[in-house]
């Protein structure tokens, strides 16, 4: 199958989604989990400590100022699946409005940051980067909170780690994710709804 933004925003919404074995590699294999990774956005964890973090507001948070970056960050890494090729594919979808990007900036320094893929109400989280400590996880509360402002039901992380547990990713099964993908592809939300200026104690909700 001939990898393009077209093709990979027709595979997600049947379950499957690209990946390779390296940065370099000129191949493509699609990957459909029997067990898949997926954050419900009513019990995302914030720890104390992340919430202290985000209170402290040390950090900009903007939002798809720079995308191609962010997936540069998230790519540059010993073993990541993430190719050349890839990486293209999500530019292009990105310029075409579908895949978004949530940044945490120190001045003028990009720091940390989680990119993914919107389709209806469901978001498809593909990675995400610190340079400092806690960043990532920091984009993601904005994400999460973005996620619900606007109407999304279904944040699917691919794989559960033990890192995305802390957070209150779960893992659920082939069947069961296919029936909330059903569900999140045929109602309708906006990840640009919620205002750039978000106050941190909303985050923290």
């Amino acid at each position: 199958m001939k990898l393009n933004s077209d093709v990979i925003f027709n595979a997600y919404c049947t379950g499957i989604f690209p990946m390779a074995q390296g940065k370099d590699d000129p191949n493509i294999f699609w990957v459909s989990p029997e067990h898949r990774g997926i954050i419900p956005l009513t019990y995302f964890h914030i720890s104390k400590s992340l919430r202290n973090l985000i209170l402290k507001q040390k950090y900009q948070i903007k939002i798809n100022t720079n995308f191609s970056s962010v997936i540069k960050y998230c790519a540059d890494r010993p073993e990541t699946w993430i190719s050349s090729k890839i990486s293209e594919c999500y530019i292009n979808l990105h310029e075409q409005g579908h895949c978004h990007s949530v940044e945490v900036w120190d001045q003028h320094e990009l720091v940390g940051g989680v990119y993914g893929l919107a389709i209806k109400k469901a978001f498809f989280g593909e990675s995400m980067f610190s340079n400092k400590s806690n960043t990532s996880k920091i984009a993601l509360a904005y994400l999460v909170s973005r996620l619900k402002y606007g109407g999304f039901s279904l944040l699917d992380v691919q794989f559960l780690t033990n890192h995305l547990a802390s957070l209150g990713a779960i893992e659920t099964t082939k069947s069961n994710y296919q029936e909330l993908l059903k569900v999140a592809l045929q109602g309708e939300a906006d990840f640009l709804l919620q205002p750039l200026q978000v106050t941190p104690q909303e985050v923290c909700i």
